[in-house]
């Protein structure tokens, strides 16, 4: 009887170790900038609708300063 759970043991800590081997596989894509950067300058044309080689004709000066803040109007008359 301890022969045989020896076996089961064995094939169990086997299995196990093939099972952790192959759960461990990493698969890296590197994709080339100047061709990354193409692909969105591509998409970013098609969504603007721009031809081909031109640039808008509005393009925001810095995209980390934020919009200039618009003050609300106040009604200067006084309440009833």
């Amino acid at each position: 009887m301890n022969n045989k759970y020896m076996r089961w043991l064995r094939t169990g800590v086997v299995l196990a170790a093939a099972i952790e081997l192959t759960a461990c596989v990493t698969i890296n894509i590197y994709f080339p900038a100047a061709a990354a950067e193409k692909a969105a300058d591509k998409v970013i044309d098609e969504i603007w609708q721009t031809p081909a080689g031109q640039t808008p004709a509005a393009a925001p000066a810095s995209s980390s300063s934020p919009a200039p803040a618009v003050a609300p109007s106040v009604n200067q008359e006084s309440a009833p």
